[in-house]
């Protein structure tokens, strides 16, 4: 997602200043204003210093900042001290564990084509510490936003506040450095990603489809195909076959940027502590549970399922060994750079199912590919060899790749394993998929139609599908479906 920003003028929570005509907006709101409403959807009102705007009264709680920041973490961190210990002043250290620094450079061709996303580390771990303060007291508010400076706000609140009304807590969230575009550009994935109903304080966000969120101003044609959360400014218009990938926001047209609304704080739905921390806790063990698939069941299945599959199989590597060589000789394996979980590269293992010289050959037969994308692929492939075209009907030649599954490549289920050239292509797809190990088989294998035109936005929309709605039922069913398409294949022959 790409923002430009510009400087504006101090925001008011309440009634937000007119945007600078420079500034990108979504609904009539830039980024800043933004994080006002999403934090107003919980009854907290954002205040900092310099910011001379009204002391909501109606607001349950203050969220105090620094003038830099935008800062976003999970209620559920809180809401147990909040509960119990009711500190005056609750001070938070924001641990932001994220990436490692990169940016996106992209690469185009001669004639300044696109290609593809590169993405450039700068070698180092970025971990952060940031501050934040929550207080139910209006007086400490103000007490805050008075101050000339973060350094002299939080000496105030520590000379304000009694030992025993202070608390502090550690917990993890992200601090976004509104100056920066990068930053912000962070920040607004990371809301558009977790937001679920911007229209809590948004009047003009409207439910279009399960996470796509439009203005009543915009249009947005019926065939068109969103994957993940997507929101879709004023003025704006998605024609049919149109296919966006979420998170993203498609940004108010500057002829038709509407007006800003007050927040209407009565009108919020007032916050239950008790109902808020069992539908987060609902959500946290939820999350936790697919961890513990993720990381424990799923690898003890991986490992039992490849160790079953390699022994019932073992006799047909010498055999498939000895036929290629009769053919075309050494190498009888064929190994190729994919990338795994966090985008780590590994050896991708298959039996040789073309000619040698296959790597080289592929340039000139870039023109006949039959595929959009960055895969490549031919329905008679030249280069394939005799034992190759049959391996390759029977999905033999990827056998060895159980052996990616026993040394932790990859998983018997999962998206298809790619190199970083194919990975670049569409950032929030990659990052999707790298999330988790790539597997033998996947829905995408399993549904993959190869119509013309739109192989790449399926691959695209069952990766992702995947890993928003992986479970060992979904495991089976996959592996199900896959073995009985090798069966049905073998009864044709």
């Amino acid at each position: 997602m790409t923002v430009l920003h510009s400087a504006s003028p101090p925001l008011v929570p309440v009634r937000e200043r007119p945007i600078i005509t420079a500034a990108r907006t979504i609904w009539g709101l830039d980024p800043v204003a933004l994080h006002h409403r999403f934090w107003a959807a919980h009854g907290i009102q954002v205040v900092r210093q310099g910011e001379p705007s009204e002391i909501i009264p109606h607001a349950e709680l203050f969220l105090l900042t620094d003038p830099r920041s935008l800062v976003l973490f999970k209620m559920i961190s809180v809401i147990d001290v909040l509960n119990w210990l009711k500190p005056q002043v609750l001070f938070l250290r924001l641990h932001d564990r994220r990436e490692k620094g990169y940016r996106e450079k992209v690469i185009t061709d001669e004639h300044n084509r696109f290609l593809r996303f590169q993405r450039l580390y700068d070698g180092s771990e970025d971990l952060r510490l940031a501050r934040a303060v929550l207080t139910p007291d209006q007086e400490i508010a103000k007490l805050w936003q008075s101050a000339s400076d973060p350094l002299s706000g939080w000496r105030r609140l520590r000379d304000y506040t009694p030992q025993n009304d202070r608390s502090t807590l550690s917990i993890e969230g992200s601090a976004f450095d509104r100056s920066t575009d990068r930053e912000i550009a962070r920040f607004l994935r990371d809301l558009t990603a977790n937001w679920q109903h911007p229209d809590s304080t948004i009047t003009r966000a409207e439910l279009f489809h399960r996470q796509v969120w439009k203005d009543p101003e915009s249009t947005i044609d019926p065939n068109a195909r969103f994957v993940g959360p997507v929101w879709v400014g004023a003025g704006r218009q998605i024609d049919g076959g149109t296919t966006i990938v979420g998170p993203a926001i498609i940004w108010d047209d500057p002829d038709s940027r509407p007006r800003t609304e007050e927040i209407q704080w009565l009108n919020i739905e007032p916050r239950d502590v008790d109902k808020e921390l069992e539908r987060e806790s609902q959500r946290t063990h939820s999350f936790k549970d697919i961890n513990l698939f993720g990381s424990i069941f799923k690898r003890t299945f991986d490992i039992v399922f490849s160790l079953i599959v390699l022994i019932m199989t073992g006799w047909l590597y010498p055999l498939i060994i000895l036929l290629i060589w009769l053919e075309d000789g050494r190498p009888f394996f064929f190994t190729h750079r994919r990338q795994t979980a966090g985008g780590d590269d590994f050896p991708c293992i298959k039996f040789r199912s073309m000619q040698k010289d296959a790597e080289r050959q592929k340039e000139h037969l870039r023109e006949k590919n039959e595929v959009d994308g960055p895969q490549f692929y031919i329905a008679h492939d030249p280069r394939l060899t005799r034992m190759g075209k049959l391996l390759r009907k029977y999905n033999l030649d990827e056998l060895p790749q159980f052996i990616n599954v026993l040394l932790g490549h990859m998983s018997v289920v999962g998206p298809r394993p790619s190199p970083q050239t194919e990975n670049q292509y569409c950032p929030p797809w990659r990052d999707a998929r790298l999330s988790v190990r790539p597997g033998i088989t996947g829905l995408w294998q399993i549904h993959r139609t190869r119509r013309s035109g739109s192989d790449f936005q399926e691959w695209i929309k069952y990766d992702i599908e995947y890993v928003e709605n992986r479970s060992w039922r979904l495991d089976l069913w996959i592996i199900y479906k896959t073995v009985t398409q090798i069966f049905r294949k073998v009864s044709r022959s």
